[in-house]
């Protein structure tokens, strides 16, 4: 994305790019981003406006203790910030993308410091946000501690303490029963069964 007198502007680049990795017609791409710009003149998302889109997107459900997470997989860069072509590429990718590439964003949910590796206590934190966000009746909620420790058991092959993109890919894919649970977990979080 480029910008124009401090605005930011749509290159043709971006949109082929965006053409190509969404599946929309080029109309389509530059309906979506004047939408976004006239929500983010500056084109950035901030964590507050991120805030307002959950609590409109998950109007029944507490997602504030979620969103930091969530926040995280979009804002691929680190920079603090949301820009367009960030939001679209997870749009995308979770609605069309590979299970690999859906995963992939899914481990920077768990990987909370953004270091590129998920730590047990990370994991311990995120299972303790995320079931605070889903339906406090459920039975399993007091075995979260079981169900962190189980799964980052199954995820760390190599017993170094940190579970890789990697391990946890193949841990979700694979016959490993709490990692899919978990992944399926964060997906509950973005689809609301009573829609």
């Amino acid at each position: 994305m480029g910008s124009k007198n401090g605005k930011p502007v749509l290159r043709e680049e971006d949109i082929a790019s965006l053409t190509k990795s969404s599946g929309l017609d080029e109309a389509q791409v530059k309906e979506a981003f004047n939408a976004f710009v006239a929500e983010h003149p500056n084109g950035k998302m901030k964590p507050k406006d991120f805030r307002e889109m959950m609590s409109k997107a998950l109007p029944k459900k507490d997602a504030s203790k979620m969103e930091k997470h969530v926040f995280r997989i979009y804002d691929s860069n680190n920079d603090g910030y949301i820009d367009f072509s960030e939001f679209m590429l997870i749009f995308f990718i979770m609605s069309d993308g590979t299970p690999e590439e859906v995963l992939t964003k899914i481990f920077r949910v768990f990987d909370v410091n953004s270091d590129g590796t998920i730590t047990q206590k990370e994991m311990t934190k995120l299972i303790k946000d995320m079931y605070g966000l889903l339906k406090s009746e459920d039975p399993n909620l007091a075995a979260k501690d079981l169900i962190s420790k189980s799964a980052f058991a199954e995820m760390d092959k190599d017993q170094d303490g940190k579970v890789s993109t990697a391990e946890f890919i193949a841990a979700c894919t694979g016959q490993e029963e709490f990692s899919k649970m978990l992944a399926l977990k964060v997906i509950d979080i973005f689809v609301d069964e009573d829609a």
